[in-house]
């Protein structure tokens, strides 16, 4: 045990594998602004569709179908911006309670 131990500590005087350690830059994710809505109910500003279900814990939740919400996935109203970028359509998914 106390050759473990000083090893550990000689490890960390000279440096060690840790002094080569070096942080890996972050990958950026670009996200397109293009249409997710290509064809459905084109005719209408905004696609939003309602769903009544018995069992749910709040009176209205909305659910994101635009996959750009920061709280997905919850809608945070992200898709108007996609929207006036893309000329696009879509809208929440809201769930009612009966």
């Amino acid at each position: 045990m106390a050759s473990a131990i000083s090893m550990i500590q000689a490890g960390f005087s000279c440096g060690g594998a840790l002094s080569s350690f070096t942080a890996r830059p972050r990958r950026m994710v670009v996200v397109r602004a293009e249409a997710i809505n290509p064809d459905i109910k084109k005719d209408e500003a905004k696609v939003v569709d309602s769903v009544v279900v018995t069992e749910l814990s709040k009176p209205l939740t909305a659910y994101c179908r635009c996959w750009r919400s920061g709280t997905f996935p919850l809608c945070d109203g992200s898709h108007v911006k996609h929207n006036k970028a893309t000329g696009d359509n879509v809208g929440p998914l809201l769930l009612k309670k009966q």
